[in-house]
């Protein structure tokens, strides 16, 4: 880098027509003092990036497999290749079924085989597992998968259904922790490890779908008792447990209950959260604060109520989460569906929502705006990225920073509003007057 040259910029925003698209680089210079400043010190360092990526339901699977073979490898590419696409590497994978595919099914299908005799992955290998292995060829490398059940089997339920909440019954609580560890271990056979597992999908949400409620002294005593002594003893203690798996809300009250319990919690390896029901960014630091020896990850989010084919405001309601997460120590960041078809499904009680893409009755692709934002994010933090201080002046604009493995130093500004908004950024006593169109999201490397 010569002495005059700045940052590179790529840009997104409504209004041009830029889809991370590359932009003239910057030029270090002084910048006028009455400029708002967003600021990076690079030689701070806060908590170390795990990755990014999506979840692998049944229902994105089924859509994936319908497209041509160009098709698909087009969207494993934007995804999961690392030079020319989004380099995802941190994922999620249902434990058994949930709303997001053509119907129930568990692993373990036999009322009262707590031997597990009949437990089986076949139905995970006609859709999911191909997507999975697919995937995992592009990226050139296995994938750290957080392993998330949405029920128990039927029959071990209070209500004796998968759908409309029901309780995990007591005396199949041991047979239950052991279904996670055959679950690695099946998949562990087909070439796909396991990263962790959270230990119940959302389980205070009442929902129609695939669903188990857990109250938070129930998750404690479950991981205590049953999930962190079975991986252990089966010699998978190596696998990161994650509790709660629900809204930022309540997650301080959730994670008090059972980092409270010492032998419970010498199991957890963190708390994870999704963004339905408000921002409440506030809540995950207070986690990190309370207990920052413990890990935290952003483990779903989407746009619900349809697809929303087109929508600008799907792309900043990524970014403005990423940034502001990110920001509050959160390490990893997982949407929900990689792909859905353009209704937004599908999905077996029509509970319709978006995906960044979907896939046409025809068979084409269309990005939406929110593959556009993440991929300022995951494109360029990469793995093993340390956040370092980044703090805005601006009040109309949310920024965030990292310096990668290669010391590369990343910036991410966005700017939801109607209006150019116009800048200093200062990286380490450097800085250059910078523009943000309206509605747009930009990164800058040095």
């Amino acid at each position: 880098m010569t002495p005059t040259s700045g940052p590179r910029v790529v840009l997104t925003d409504r209004y041009s027509g830029s889809r991370l698209a590359e932009q003239p680089r910057l030029v270090f210079g002084p910048a006028p003092a009455a400029l708002p400043r967003v600021t990076v010190d690079s030689e701070s360092a806060f908590q170390t990036v795990l990755g990014f990526g999506g979840a692998f339901t049944e229902a994105a699977a089924l859509t994936w497999l319908a497209l041509d073979a160009n098709t698909q490898h087009r969207l494993l590419l934007d995804y999961f290749d690392r030079e020319h696409g989004h380099g995802y590497s941190l994922c999620r994978v249902p434990m058994g079924s949930c709303d997001f595919g053509v119907g129930n099914y568990a692993h373990l299908e036999t009322p009262g085989d707590i031997a597990l005799k009949s437990f089986s992955i076949a139905r995970d290998q006609q859709a999911v597992i191909p997507f999975i292995k697919a995937a995992q060829r592009v990226a050139k490398g296995p994938l750290r998968l957080l392993a998330s059940p949405w029920s128990p089997p039927a029959w071990m339920k209070s209500n004796g259904a998968m759908n409309h909440c029901g309780t995990l019954l007591s005396e199949y609580r041991q047979a239950r922790a052991r279904c996670y560890v055959r679950f690695i271990e099946a998949y562990a056979d087909e070439g796909i490890p396991i990263w962790g597992v959270s230990v119940q999908n959302e389980p205070e949400a009442t929902q129609r779908w695939e669903s188990c409620l857990y109250t938070a002294e129930e998750e404690r005593d479950f991981v205590r008792d049953h999930l962190g002594p079975e991986l252990e003893s089966a010699g998978l203690g190596h696998i990161r447990i994650i509790i709660w798996d629900h809204n930022r809300a309540r997650m301080l009250e959730r994670a008090s209950i059972v980092y409270g319990d010492e032998r419970a919690a010498r199991f957890v390896w963190g708390t994870g959260f999704h963004w339905y029901e408000g921002d409440h960014f506030e809540r995950v630091q207070a986690v990190h604060d309370a207990w920052p020896d413990k890990h935290l990850l952003f483990t779903e989010g989407c746009q619900e109520g349809g697809a929303h084919d087109g929508s600008w405001d799907l792309g900043e309601r990524y970014a403005h989460s990423m940034i502001n997460d990110l920001n509050r120590w959160t390490e990893g960041w997982i949407d929900w569906n990689l792909l859905l078809d353009e209704d937004g499904g599908p999905n077996h009680v029509r509970n319709l929502c978006s995906a960044p893409v979907l896939a046409t009755h025809a068979g084409t692709l269309r990005r939406q705006s929110s593959y556009y934002y993440i991929g300022h994010v995951a494109r360029f933090v990469r793995p093993g990225a340390r956040r370092v201080e980044c703090s805005s002046g601006h009040d109309r604009l949310d920024a965030t920073a990292f310096k990668n493995p290669d010391s590369s130093i990343v910036v991410v500004v966005l700017n939801r509003t109607e209006s150019v908004q116009t800048f200093a950024l200062g990286v380490d006593g450097r800085e250059v007057t910078a523009e943000l169109p309206a509605r747009g999201v930009v990164t800058y490397l040095l």
